[in-house]
């Protein structure tokens, strides 16, 4: 759309107000509200001006001011509103200069398509994030001075086949056994298909459907798309599920790991590369792959424990990483095989199809930072023709500790990702895609904000093992 069309767009569907999205940097959106009369076609060229200094991560109070531009492709009406509102989401810049923002997300996947095209490797990008997620019927969760506790419930949970509900009917789904169950056992089955229709309403196009593992864990599939629009999409679909759920009185989580002994939710990234509508990705190499794709294998597995502290960015996705579970580990790659870090779907014969899926991700990954973070490191591959190694064809969960010995692992904890992308963050300061600012923004948060904030609190877990001393 233009800006001529997007205000057409408006009065065709009667809008009253104007929703401006706009991303913060642990990767949630933030907004402002205005009435369509205030949306100029000059808006989406000059701007508008709000206080930046409560946004988590930005600039601080003594230089607050901050613009935002919406982009126009972005138009989309919001499910959610009773007043008739149109969404647009925004990229942030510097009013002082009208330069792009470096600490804004979706400035930063920008400027790494920018660079891709730059350097004539490709001229696209293309993603596709499996996000899964939980939907509870409640949650609680308190931390003070003397006190912590969490309490999650989900009628529908292993752990309530026993609970007093005046007439428990059953069909709890067992422990690791909620993988595909049909009615009655599933019974988020109604409010994904709602959040599908949903979905399709803001144009994304949903390819299936399912119940995860966990109990009350669900995964919806939509078809990939470029990096910039699958981004955007994938905060659409985030503030869908929670939205819908919330509709029928429940609670959506996009936590990595919210139950302790079942799986977690992850995000694996399927991805290739395009140039003048050529697959790149498709060759006569290893499980039909092109040398292309096997260098950004490369790159992907070389960068992955610096990577890990922005695609696994929270202390709870190490809880989640943890070996000999569900999430992979084991910095491989292999034909068809989940327990690697890296799979090669099985695509048939169709080039088009042919791509990589890294599994390691986890939604509470900045989901901009993320995929650029991804791309950055697969090009880092190409360009110094990284050799990825040979393919691990087994079952990496049941390797003994001497087969395991040779293969890399990713980090155990955020502050060990920390001090890697510390170390090893070269790649993505290539093009001046990832700034130093931002980079050191980014871990300085991640230290003060979360690692020792966490290191700091004692657990509940804790007080079982020690307070007998």
């Amino acid at each position: 759309m233009t800006p001529a069309s997007v205000i057409e767009f408006a009065k065709k569907n009667g809008v009253k107000m104007v929703d401006l999205k706009f991303i913060d940097l642990p990767g949630m959106w933030q907004h402002f509200t205005i009435p369509l009369h205030q949306l100029e076609p000059d808006v989406f060229e000059n701007g508008l001006f709000f206080d930046g200094s409560s946004i988590r991560g930005w600039r601080s109070i003594q230089e607050s001011d901050m613009m935002i531009k919406p982009d126009p492709t972005t138009a989309r009406m919001d499910p959610f509103m009773e007043v008739p509102t149109m969404s647009l989401i925004c990229d942030v810049h510097v009013p002082e200069t009208g330069e792009p923002y470096n600490r804004d997300p979706r400035q930063i996947a920008k400027k790494a398509i920018s660079y891709l095209k730059s350097l004539g490797i490709a001229d696209t990008a293309y993603f596709g994030p499996e996000a899964e997620f939980f939907i509870f019927d409640d949650i609680r969760f308190e931390q003070n001075q003397n006190g912590a506790f969490y309490s999650i419930d989900s009628d529908e949970a292993h752990w309530n086949s026993g609970r007093d509900e005046g007439k428990n009917l059953g069909f709890k789904a067992r422990l690791k056994e909620g993988y595909f169950p049909t009615l009655p056992h599933d019974t988020l089955h109604d409010i994904r298909t709602e959040i599908c229709l949903e979905m399709e309403k803001v144009g994304m196009i949903v390819e299936r459907q399912h119940h995860e593992v966990g109990s009350a864990q669900g995964e919806i599939n939509w078809k990939f798309d470029r990096m910039l629009e699958t981004a955007d999409n994938m905060m659409w679909f985030k503030y869908i599920v929670k939205n819908v759920a919330r509709r029928h009185g429940k609670t959506a989580t996009f936590m990595p790991k919210p139950i302790f002994g079942d799986n977690g939710s992850g995000m694996h990234c399927h991805m290739s590369l395009w140039k003048d509508g050529v697959p790149l990705f498709a060759g006569d190499k290893y499980a039909g792959l092109s040398q292309t794709a096997l260098h950004f294998m490369g790159g992907i597995l070389k960068n992955a424990p610096a990577m890990c502290a922005i695609t696994n960015p929270s202390t709870n996705s190490y809880k989640r990483l943890v070996p000999g579970f569900e999430a992979p580990t084991r910095l491989a790659y292999s034909f068809r095989n989940r327990s690697a870090a890296i799979r090669i779907p099985n695509s048939g014969t169709n080039p088009k199809a042919k791509r990589i899926e890294f599994r390691t991700p986890d939604p509470a990954a900045n989901i901009y930072l993320c995929l650029a973070a991804l791309l950055m490191a697969g090009i880092d591959g190409i360009q110094n023709k990284t050799n990825p190694g040979d393919p691990l064809d087994k079952d990496i969960y049941g390797l003994s500790p001497q087969e395991l010995a040779n293969v890399p692992s990713v980090p155990a904890t955020l502050d060990k990702a920390l001090e890697n992308l510390k170390d090893g963050a070269g790649f993505l300061r290539k093009g001046d895609v990832f700034s130093e600012d931002f980079l050191d923004t980014w871990i300085d948060y991640k230290y003060t904000r979360e690692v020792i904030p966490m290191q700091q609190r004692p657990t509940p877990y804790e007080f079982s093992l020690y307070f007998d001393l």
